[in-house]
Formats: C-alpha cells, structure tokens, sequence
C-alpha cells in the first residue's frame, strides 16, 4: 500500500472531506427527497444511475467483468444492501430524522462484530469490546425507549424497527462479502451490486404500487436536486474518493469515516434540516459512536498486522455502499 507522503496533501485532504461530508450529507439528502418521491423507486433511480455509470467505467477500461458464481453472489449481496439496507433507510426516512438515522446506521460494526463472535467465530469476545457492544446497544435504546426522561420524544418505533433491520442486513452482508466468491476489482464487483441492486428496487417499488403515485410534474426542483446530488457526489465521486484512499491510506484512517459520517449527518439535519438536538439525541449519539470508535479501531489493528495491500478486505463495508 502506497503512503499518503506519494501523493499531494492537498488530494488526501479533499478525498477524506468526501468520504467525511458528502457521504455524511446524504443522509440529509434522502430526507429531502423521499418527503415527495416514492422512497422504493428513489432509491432505484439514484443506484440504477450510479450502477450504470460505474459499471459502465469499468467497461470501458476493460477490467474483467464477473462470471458465472460471481453473478450469483453479486446478486444476493445487491439484494441485503440494496433491497434490503437501503429500501429500509429511504422509506423509514419518511418517519425519522436524517441524523437519528445516520446514528442508527451507525450501529453496523456492533451488529457485524456479534456476527463474528457468534457465527464465523472469528472474533473473541474480550472485556473492551463487551464494553463497546453494550455501549452501542444501549445507544439504540436511548434513541427508542419511552421510559428514560430525556427529553424530547423517542423515535418512531416502526422506523427504528426498519433502521435496525437495515442495518443487521448489512452487517450479514458484510460477513458474506469475506466468503462468497466476487470479482478481484472492488469497482467492477461494487458497480455490478448497484447495477443488480437498483434493477431489484425497481422491480420492489413496482411491487409496492408505487409507480402510480409518481408523478415527475409533481416534483420539485429540490427533491431532484437531492437525487442528482446523491447519484453524482454521494455514489460515483464518493465511490472514487473511497477507493482513491483505500490505496494511499492505512484501514485504520479510511475507516474513521464509520464516526465521522453520524456526527456530520446530525449536525446538517440540526442547521439545515430544522432536526432536533436534544439531550436523547446527545446521549444516544455519543453512546453509539463510542462502540463505533472501539469495535472499527480493534479490527482496524488487526488488519494492518497482515492484510496490507488487500484493500481493507476484511474491515469495510461490502464494496461500496458505505455512503448511504
């Protein structure tokens, strides 16, 4: 892996600002736009965009495209993150705030590190990272319970529901994303599950009925500002950032974005979303934030020792996806 001393400062500063601000951004973003598009077929048309231009780069420079059994693990993986992580967040963001969900996303390397402990069994369950699992649990249910009086009321418990859903989606995604055979190229592998996977939302938001409550004329500037925003910056500039630094820049300091990104999203919903920060939100963050830093930094360590050049295999999220 290549040290960030190869590359001007002035690149490094501006693709960690991406993965730090835009992808925390988007949060924000998906509010604004599933107050008037149907969140199922938003969702397909922000990933059916960016699906076709990354897939499509990757085309025409050629790389070696998936086959056979790769297909059939692009397809399952677009079906938990796409189908599944992120149809859940676009339409539960129709019900809670775009920063309360950021920190309930946020609670993905507590579902993924339980999933280690008690399925792969490759993680041992330690005293520190006991600590971090119940701080992210009780983070949760600060944000969601109705019996703490900290002012300021929980969340809605179907949209807490679908959150946490979407997130053990993707943490299940993330365990398979080590055991099923993928193609070698992150962005040929991460432009095929957005392909596949904005195709499948498609099909789900017409399941749903909701191309007949779609109407484009309807639709103001702002909510097609949101996907353009989305698809361009969220996906494909901040998909290049992410794989721009996962070659210059150690696993422990591209995965700081799993801390910065909440942080980000609650404090734009807060200045420009009109969100509430009270103590709830206060407490739940920093509870959540808290397992993040402790479970990210402790298999960020682990990685470094012997997997370096792997392109954080084992740390990230699957591919791409990690801009929500």
């Amino acid at each position: 892996m290549h040290t960030s001393s190869e590359r001007p400062a002035w690149k490094v500063l501006l693709a960690f600002s991406i993965i730090y601000f835009v992808w925390g951004s988007t949060f924000l973003a998906i509010r604004v736009g599933v107050r008037e598009l149907p969140p199922l077929l938003f969702a397909a048309m922000r990933f059916l965009a960016a699906g076709i231009a990354l897939y499509g780069w990757t085309v025409l420079r050629s790389e070696r495209l998936p086959k056979g059994r790769e297909w059939a693990s692009v397809s399952l993986l677009a079906f938990l993150i796409f189908v599944l992580d992120y149809g859940l967040l676009f339409w539960a963001e129709q019900r809670v705030p775009s920063g309360i969900a950021a920190v309930m996303m946020a609670t993905i390397p507590t579902f993924t590190a339980l999933a280690e402990i008690t399925i792969l069994h490759t993680q041992k369950l330690t005293i520190r990272l006991a600590m971090a699992l119940l701080s992210g649990i009780a983070g949760v249910a600060v944000l969601t319970t109705r019996t703490l009086s900290l002012g300021g009321a929980p969340i809605d418990r179907i949209g807490a529901v679908a959150l946490i859903i979407a997130a053990l989606c993707w943490s299940i995604a993330s365990v398979l994303n080590r055991k099923l055979p993928l193609p070698a190229s992150k962005a040929v592998s991460s432009g095929a599950q957005m392909l596949v996977g904005g195709i499948m939302l498609a099909a789900a938001s017409a399941l749903a009925g909701e191309f007949p409550r779609f109407h484009p004329s309807a639709i103001s500037a702002g909510a097609w500002m949101a996907l353009v925003y989305l698809v361009v910056l969220g996906s494909i500039i901040g998909f290049t950032a992410y794989i721009w630094l996962i070659h210059h820049e150690s696993p422990t300091k591209v995965g700081t974005y799993a801390y910065v990104n909440p942080v980000v999203a609650v404090l734009l919903g807060y200045f420009l979303g009109g969100e509430n920060i009270g103590p709830r939100t206060v407490l739940g963050t920093l509870l959540v934030l808290v397992s993040v830093i402790v479970i990210t930094t402790a298999r960020s360590k682990k990685l470094e020792i012997g997997t370096q050049g792997d392109e954080l295999r084992t740390s990230d999220a699957p591919e791409l996806t990690t801009d929500n």
